[in-house]
């Protein structure tokens, strides 16, 4: 049960193990002290900042990576937990590999939309043609090296391979949330298949993951200092003017972006009676976290439980929400078509119509092995530019100094892909309570 605070007491976001009741909030609290006020005056605060007084800024970095650590903590045992939990209390365990199978089906059709999206915008607004760049005039600075050489490394065997851990303690030492959740479903699993023994271990399991989640909300409380640092940093870092000389592609991913979420996913939410702005609003707070931090992978917590306050079965959100962030990451997507007929356009090199479905074949692969961290829609983008061979590697560095602002928009469009992709599955599966999410998204509040 989510535990309810004072309405005279500043609240994160709702992480507490929802119950399966609702009932009318008594009032609303003022909005001074509504945590999603306070993480918008620390992003404002750390843009101000970031440009005024860009060195400041630049120091500013530990509280952002600091609240994302700390964050990052918590995600291995409640992803361990929730799955484990609600694995354990399926009576037949092949709904498990239905719900399973359901969910790869979905992030592939959705994923696909968002690639061939970007590959449309790309060939009629053809933001790129007037850069004229020579590729052999561009210098490849450290940071970028080693996006490439991570990038350039990885194959489709290094995906699969890495979803087996070395070692148990490993996967949760690294955060490696695929890893945890493959522990997790075994582990489920033989619980489930143990009986009443098991049955004991797992109520043991679910007691664990409520006080994590209670670990989770204090954390929460840092968010506005956490959006503040890492907004200043990337503000003092790369600088407002960065975005004129490359605001045109900037403001075409942002668009398309914004398209693809109340377009397509607004489209895919309507059938399963969901109000797509309805939603977003639901998870508000959620979305100004990724904002500051840049990083989807700071929210999955809270975003499981949301989830659940909404009416999906746990084992639906634990199996569905930690394998999206690997394998529905549409934001990515739409980055990465982007991003290459971009840089394909800049340095002159003319792409057939089927060199550009080859390159999206390519980052059907490509695309399933970013994690929901800042970073690694460059790492990918480096490994697809590698692969398909027609595009200078050494282009990417034209875009290097705006990828850190297009990373919060690739962000914020993962964590609105997967939070449908949940709702979309349960549905689909039979087992969603469309009336706890007709309450809630209705801004009702779980006691």
């Amino acid at each position: 049960m989510a535990a309810s605070a004072s309405p005279s007491a500043l609240e994160p976001p709702t992480v507490g193990r929802p119950s399966s009741a609702v009932r009318s909030a008594p009032g609303r609290r003022k909005w001074y002290r509504q945590i999603y006020v306070w993480v918008l005056v620390g992003i404002v605060a750390g843009i101000l900042v970031g440009n005024f007084a860009p060195g400041v800024g630049v120091d500013l970095q530990p509280l952002g990576t600091t609240f994302v650590d700390a964050i990052k903590m918590v995600i291995a045992p409640i992803v361990f937990c929730t799955v484990v939990g609600g694995i354990a209390q399926v009576e037949n365990l092949r709904k498990v590999g239905r719900v399973g199978l359901k969910a790869v089906i979905y992030f592939e059709l959705v994923t696909s939309v968002a690639l061939v999206l970007g590959l449309v915008v790309m060939n009629v607004l053809r933001p790129g043609d007037g850069v004229h760049a020579d590729p052999a005039t561009l210098t490849v600075n450290s940071t970028v090296s080693g996006y490439i050489s991570q990038g350039t490394s990885q194959g489709w065997g290094d995906h699969l391979a890495d979803l087996v851990p070395d070692s148990v303690v490993g996967a949760f030492a690294d955060g490696k949330v695929l890893q945890v959740l493959f522990f997790a479903v075994l582990f489920g699993i033989a619980l489930n298949l143990a009986g009443k023994q098991g049955a004991a271990i797992a109520g043991g399991v679910e007691r664990v993951g409520r006080i994590m989640f209670g670990v989770l909300r204090i954390v929460m409380y840092a968010a506005p200092v956490g959006a503040f640092g890492a907004m200043a940093f990337t503000i003092g870092k790369y600088g407002l003017d960065t975005l004129t000389s490359l605001g045109k592609l900037v403001a075409v991913f942002y668009g398309t972006s914004l398209f693809f979420v109340v377009v397509v996913l607004g489209t895919i939410a309507s059938t399963i009676g969901v109000n797509i702005f309805k939603l977003l609003r639901y998870i508000k707070e959620e979305l100004l976290v990724v904002l500051g931090t840049s990083s989807s992978e700071s929210v999955l917590p809270q975003i499981m439980s949301k989830l659940e306050t909404l009416g999906a079965p746990r084992q639906v959100v634990g199996l569905t929400v930690p394998t999206g962030y690997s394998f529905n990451l549409d934001g990515t997507c739409i980055y990465l078509t982007l991003a290459t007929l971009y840089l394909a356009q800049a340095v002159g090199v003319d792409l057939s119509l089927g060199e550009q479905l080859t390159i999206v074949g390519v980052l059907l692969l490509t695309s399933k092995g970013a994690a929901g961290v800042t970073g690694s829609g460059f790492i990918v983008l480096a490994a697809t530019l590698s692969t398909v061979g027609t595009i200078p590697v050494a282009a990417i560095m034209l875009i290097f100094g705006v990828d850190k602002f297009m990373s919060e928009c690739r962000a914020l469009t993962n964590v609105c892909g997967n939070t449908l992709a949940t709702l979309v599955v349960a549905r689909w599966e039979g087992v969603l309570d469309k009336d706890q999410m007709r309450r809630a998204l209705d801004g009702v509040r779980g006691t």
